[in-house]
């Protein structure tokens, strides 16, 4: 390994979130080993795709428009828009496994027949998307990392969002839901900086969670704590 390559030959990337948490019930663990592989979006990871040739999405979803979800959690939000938007293709990235394990039991249930899984860093799914290809991406409450010296790790910096502004379509909406103000500040500063327009005219533009909206387990947390959710809509320009 050099300094700045991985053995697989990828960048190194620092990860800062959790891969696994908790042991996962018997259940969850047969649902990885049956489900996963069938609902791969292509070859994403280094490993599988040193070349990093972009993945094919008209195999993968058709003629269908395409949402990313980046950091899924238990994937209740993107289940139900797919179930909502049975004409979309949805890929999600999330790389705790326990969170993956969730979805693919809400898929199951679901009966949801167009989403795709990649169990990993959306980093590296970037890498692999064509140019112009998302018509919708999804950023919901993600890791605040709170403390100042960590900012530098939240999605909301340019490592994450010239690539995001790269395959997003013109056109393309991105949605960003947080509960915490500073992660609202930053998020403002820095995304209209890589292409977007914020989409508000007035506070219950923000204020107000969108129409399609469902509430995840993390929101419902945030306003059991005193947390006020704030619901920031962009468009690529």
């Amino acid at each position: 390994m050099t300094q700045d390559k991985h053995p697989s030959g990828a960048p190194w990337r620092n990860f800062y979130g959790r891969f696994k948490g908790k042991g996962l019930r018997k259940s969850q663990e047969a649902y990885l080993d049956q489900d996963l592989e069938k609902l791969s979006p292509g070859p994403v990871g280094w490993d599988v795709n040193p070349d990093r040739e972009p993945i094919d999405l008209k195999s993968l979803f058709g003629d269908r428009d395409v949402w990313l979800e980046v950091g899924f959690g238990g994937g209740e939000h993107m289940v139900h828009q797919a179930v909502q938007n049975p004409d979309v293709g949805i890929i999600g990235c999330e790389p705790y496994i326990n969170g993956v394990a969730m979805l693919l039991g809400k898929i199951r249930d679901a009966e949801a027949q167009n989403i795709a899984v990649h169990p990993g860093d959306a980093r590296d799914m970037f890498d692999v998307l064509p140019d112009n290809s998302i018509s919708r991406a999804f950023l919901l409450y993600p890791d605040p990392w709170p403390k100042k010296r960590h900012h530098r790790r939240r999605f909301v910096t340019p490592e994450h969002l010239e690539p995001l502004s790269r395959v997003l379509k013109t056109g393309a909406i991105f949605r960003v839901a947080t509960d915490i103000p500073d992660y609202v500040r930053q998020t403002l500063e820095q995304v209209p900086r890589h292409g977007f327009d914020w989409l508000a005219e007035r506070p219950a533009d923000w204020r107000e969670p969108w129409s399609d909206w469902i509430s995840t387990r993390y929101e419902a947390k945030a306003l059991r704590e005193g947390r006020t959710p704030h619901y920031l809509t962009f468009v690529k320009k």
